[in-house]
């Protein structure tokens, strides 16, 4: 063997570490930019970039260059596909994603508390004419009832539009409403009960659990879009009720375990047979009342009569 044969693996090792220390540096700097575009959170990415170059990945990424390809090229093409999961990954932790972060685990709670200046059964009456909503609030497009139960509701949150099924889950008149609904941008469970504070004052706690799906819903719920939006409209139905003049025809029906147990003509028949009862019963009362008013009347247009007699 020559000396020249000796020379040439020591040039090729020589030139493939000079090469390893160049493509080290090569990655740390971009790992280094990325980490300042997407956040601290970011940075522990150059130790999984690091560890990949040192385990063999690094030799086809020589190669690829030795090749023709730009440095940059070669490492995307060679990298793109084990670094996508972890690099995806952590920018959706940095705006609130990421691993274990679904619609289905991580919901969005909202709790409004306001006092309305009417009486407890026409704030009541007012909530359940879901179809009006779309006339006063701005996020409701529209509502249209399937049935007692369930409802259709078109909706718009900034410049999304969506829609979903609500169904009723438990309905007690003047008392509480308990329902859920399904779309494609997410799922709630949600509750509003009345309380009432005085004769023409009632309190309306509205809960609700929104679970967003999809990327887009999950950023919005980061600035809290759903939020936001829940929130005015209830304010909006609070100046609506206030202010409309008009008596409401609100559903009366009770449901209970997403079953309707009273249907709302029969809620209306028996509220008027207990107002009837109510009314017979004021009346016996009052006869009463004036029957012994009337007796206690004569007797003491009789005293005068006893008084006389025993004068003479």
């Amino acid at each position: 063997m020559t000396g020249k044969d000796m020379k040439q693996p020591e040039t090729q090792e020589s030139g493939m570490g000079g090469l390893r220390e160049a493509l080290s540096g090569f990655v740390d700097s971009q790992v280094e930019r990325l980490a300042e575009k997407a956040g601290d959170k970011l940075t522990d990415v150059a130790g999984q970039l690091t560890d990949a170059a040192e385990n063999g990945s690094l030799l086809k990424i020589g190669s690829r260059v030795l090749g023709g390809e730009s440095p940059l090229k070669a490492f995307l093409s060679e990298k793109a596909k084990g670094l996508k999961d972890s690099v995806v990954n952590k920018i959706k932790e940095a705006f609130g994603g990421g691993k274990g972060n679904s619609g289905s685990s991580k919901s969005m709670n909202i709790i409004e508390v306001l006092d309305v200046g009417v009486p407890l059964r026409t704030a009541y009456d007012y909530w359940t004419q879901y179809e009006e909503f779309s006339s006063f609030t701005k996020g409701v497009r529209s509502v249209s009832m399937s049935d007692e139960m369930t409802s259709d509701w078109k909706v718009k949150v900034g410049p999304s539009s969506r829609s979903f099924k609500a169904t009723v889950q438990e309905q007690i008149p003047d008392d509480r409403i308990v329902w859920t609904s399904e779309g494609a941008k997410g799922t709630t469970k949600g509750v509003v009960s009345f309380h009432e504070l005085a004769p023409t004052l009632t309190r309306i706690v509205l809960v609700v659990e929104y679970y967003p799906s999809g990327p887009f819903e999950k950023t919005g719920n980061l600035w809290r879009a759903q939020g936001r939006r829940l929130r005015l409209d209830f304010k909006h139905f609070q100046r609506y009720v206030t202010l409309t003049e008009e008596e409401p025809e609100g559903w009366r029906g009770e449901i209970r375990d997403g079953e309707v147990v009273m249907s709302h003509n029969e809620a209306l028949e028996e509220e008027e047979a207990a107002q009837a009862e109510d009314s017979e019963d004021d009346g016996e009362y009052q006869a009463a009342e004036d029957g012994e008013e009337d007796e206690a009347e004569g007797e003491w247009e009789d005293e005068p009569a006893d008084e006389d007699r025993r004068k003479e």
